[in-house]
């Protein structure tokens, strides 16, 4: 059975796209901890982070590299924090999230629920950005 993220790339489930190479695919999260958080997703399903092979593994921190820099570029923050969890679904991804302390990554805090036309405008100026 397919993955809710594997429905997302095929585009069975709609998403604010902002990144897509051969092997994976980055979309802003939908119960995001900021805005601007970006769930970067190999599109192989591969449930644990750590067994993605070596190349996979290379191409996806690749990605996560360049749309961490057009994070950083459109959204204010003093950084961007890092989350590999994979407990919420079973398909490895890596959170990227603008953060300015460390509580700003935490995953216990409430959701932003933003409308879906700034959901797109964000998608698009990080999109523009890589």
């Amino acid at each position: 059975m397919s993955t809710i993220f594997s429905k997302i790339i095929t585009g069975e489930i709609p998403c604010y796209k902002i990144a897509e190479t051969e092997s994976c695919f980055a979309f802003l999260d939908i119960n995001p901890l900021a805005k601007g958080h970006t769930l970067v997703v190999p599109k192989k399903e591969v449930n644990d982070y750590f067994n993605l092979d070596t190349q996979l593994f290379t191409e996806l921190n690749i990605l996560s590299k360049k749309v961490a820099k057009a994070i950083k570029q459109t959204m204010p923050c003093e950084r961007v924090g890092v989350a590999v969890i994979g407990l919420e679904v079973p398909h490895a991804h890596i959170h990227l999230i603008p953060i300015n302390n460390i509580r700003d990554i935490d995953f216990s805090r409430p959701k932003l629920d933003l409308p879906q036309a700034e959901m797109q405008e964000i998608a698009n100026t990080i999109s523009s950005n890589i």
